[in-house]
């Protein structure tokens, strides 16, 4: 028989995946929540961009700029265009969805620009 280990206090208030009611903030965040999905997102509040401009204004790797990107066009956020003329050329833009984000970013920004001393807002 094996002995079950006791949870940590983290695990014990994590929220369920099979809970219902879980918190909308817990999951705003993990759709939109990572360093480099609210670089981008914030950066195509901008206006459409090719994948090189958001490189880079992101500072982000080729490898994780493109999965970034697949997942936010995954979720909705992010729609992709592709130019076919020579030279073939692919730009991205806010969806409806992701510009929904822009008074959120206004607030975090406000709220940067009052309480994070080392922030140029």
């Amino acid at each position: 028989m094996a002995s079950q280990q006791p949870q940590s206090r983290d695990e014990q208030s994590a929220p369920q995946d099979d809970q219902p009611n879980a918190c909308p903030v817990i999951e705003s965040l993990e759709q939109i929540g990572s360093q480099w999905r609210l670089a981008v997102l914030h950066e195509l509040l901008e206006g459409e961009q090719r994948f090189n401009e958001l490189k880079r204004s992101t500072d982000a790797n080729a490898r994780t700029l493109s999965r970034v990107l697949d997942d936010l066009g995954e979720m909705g956020f992010v729609e992709r265009r592709i130019e076919e003329d020579a030279p073939i050329a692919t730009y991205y833009s806010l969806t409806d969805k992701g510009r929904s984000l822009e008074p959120v970013f206004d607030e975090i920004e406000c709220w940067a620009g009052s309480w994070l001393e080392d922030c140029d807002v």
